[in-house]
């Protein structure tokens, strides 16, 4: 044993045991969070426009903050970029993330010094709970390639601007910095196709041990990586150990990854984004994500299908249940407030508080009132593809509301294939049969003959990222849109379908 990985472990006790004591008292330590933020922000610009001084309690709060998307708060981020003080929070952030809007373009989301210090601890600590569960730290005497975007800032307002994964790759902990690739130049590489060439080249003689990313990105740089060396990944990268990944499922990814690798490893699934870390896997045998709940972040939650209501009920944590699929809402060390995040999660656990992310609370199917979620979808593919001999590269689904004539209306499957299943009759079948087991509406719908059965389109090897590349969206943290309620992303794969 290194002495870099004995003191690993050695640390990572440390971490465990300081999780462990916040997990067993999750209702008071959310309760102290949300007095100490807002207290620390009473005399902010927001806090005195919401009356914060008067706020005792969280029905205090519900009546007095509105929730908001980010449309909503953008004037108070715009008088920040115009260089007022104290408007969201008692400083300036010290960067924001640039994400893609819906109606304003761009989002400039802020991020402090205390928030940011949150993220990277997440990061480290995620590992960090592994290796204490797993007893494994041998990857950390090998090399580590992060998949991610440009660490060049921009500047907005005088203050530093960029994508969070560019922003994080500054807080790499310099103990780490010789084991990282790829190199500074190379992430700073724009063009996504050309940068995954020379990360390849970067990589392929070395010792990588831990690879992240999310997966789309990482299953091309395998793809690419295979093509070159004729080789498996694990064969290239003998020691390759543990693979960590956030922003999508990965269970449809699964087989397809390990018939890359050419054999399984151990993986990690985070739970990041530019407004905050809300959790990761801190066990290899239990499911869902530990969600962290003494990182800056005070959550509320609003049940999905009570979402649009007029009112909706908002509780806390010590309210939830396990099984129903929450919006999540948040108000941050970073000035966010009673801010819809636009994730839905479902609890898997209460002791302690694990979660996994069910879709987005705008990505949705519901042109006949189905109610049909990014989780159900994932479900159906993986249900499918365990159940068959296909390998499936991406997929996404959207609703066919004007059939040829004399049709039923029906959900259609654009699936990219790396292997088609040899009898795709029986494939339909399994995905058409896990939809009706999940979704109590779509089988009603079905059943009473207002939706016919599903059908899939069959997309050309290469098509989802030619799609991504059209839309601007290739690499990076950029990810497909696993379903619609329109056919936006179905008619932009129209000429890439076989």
């Amino acid at each position: 044993m290194s002495l870099k990985s004995f003191a690993a472990k050695l640390f990572a006790k440390r971490i465990a045991k300081k999780t462990k004591a916040w997990s067993r008292n999750p209702v008071q330590v959310q309760d102290r969070l949300f007095q100490n933020l807002i207290s620390r922000a009473k005399n902010t610009q927001f806090g005195l426009d919401h009356g914060f001084d008067r706020i005792k309690s969280h029905s205090d709060f519900t009546r007095q903050v509105p929730v908001r998307d980010y449309e909503e708060l953008k004037d108070y981020v715009h008088r920040i970029i115009d260089g007022e003080n104290d408007v969201l929070w008692p400083e300036k952030p010290v960067y924001f993330a640039k994400t893609s809007g819906t109606t304003s373009g761009a989002k400039y989301i802020p991020i402090t010094r205390e928030s940011i210090k949150n993220q990277v601890e997440a990061s480290r600590n995620a590992i960090l709970n592994y290796i204490h569960e797993t007893g494994n730290a041998d990857f950390v005497d090998g090399r580590m390639i992060f998949l991610q975007g440009s660490p060049e800032l921009e500047d907005k307002g005088g203050i530093k601007l960029g994508r969070l994964s560019g922003i994080s790759a500054h807080y790499v902990p310099n103990y780490l910095q010789k084991n990282r690739l790829p190199s500074w130049q190379t992430n700073c590489i724009e063009d996504w196709e050309t940068k995954v060439d020379k990360i390849i080249e970067e990589t392929e003689n070395e010792n990588m041990t831990v690879i992240a990313g999310i997966p789309s990105w990482v299953q091309m740089y395998f793809e690419k990586l295979n093509a070159k060396s004729g080789r498996k990944v694990g064969e290239l990268f003998k020691n390759f150990q543990l693979f960590i990944y956030g922003g999508v499922n990965y269970e449809p990814y699964r087989a397809k990854f390990e018939e890359l690798m050419g054999k399984k490893v151990d993986s990690i699934e985070l739970f990041p984004a530019s407004e905050g870390f809300f959790a990761y896997q801190d066990s290899q045998k239990e499911e869902g994500m530990l969600l962290l709940l003494d990182a800056g972040i005070f959550y509320e939650f609003i049940k999905a299908d009570e979402f649009f209501d007029e009112n909706p009920k908002r509780i806390t944590i010590k309210d939830v249940e396990v099984g129903v699929d929450y919006a999540m809402i948040i108000s941050t060390n970073a000035g966010l407030w009673a801010y819809n995040l636009g994730d839905t999660i479902r609890f898997v656990s209460a002791k302690p508080y694990r979660v996994v992310v069910s879709g987005r609370i705008k990505h949705f199917i519901s042109a006949f009132g189905e109610h049909v979620i990014a989780k159900e979808v994932e479900q159906a593919i993986q249900t499918a593809i365990s159940k068959s001999d296909a390998i499936v590269n991406e997929f996404t689904v959207a609703p066919q509301t004007s059939p040829p004539t004399g049709e039923l209306p029906y959900h259609e499957w654009l699936i990219e294939f790396e292997k088609q299943p040899s009898d795709v009759p029986t494939f339909i079948s399994h995905l058409e049969e896990s939809m009706k087991g999940q979704n109590s509406y779509y089988l009603d719908l079905i059943a009473g003959n207002i939706l016919q059965p599903l059908k899939i389109s069959k997309v050309q090897a290469g098509g989802f990222q030619e799609y991504m590349k059209t839309i601007g969206k290739l690499g990076g943290q950029n990810k497909v849109q696993r379903l619609s309620n329109d056919r936006k992303v179905a008619e932009g794969l129209k000429p890439f379908l076989l």
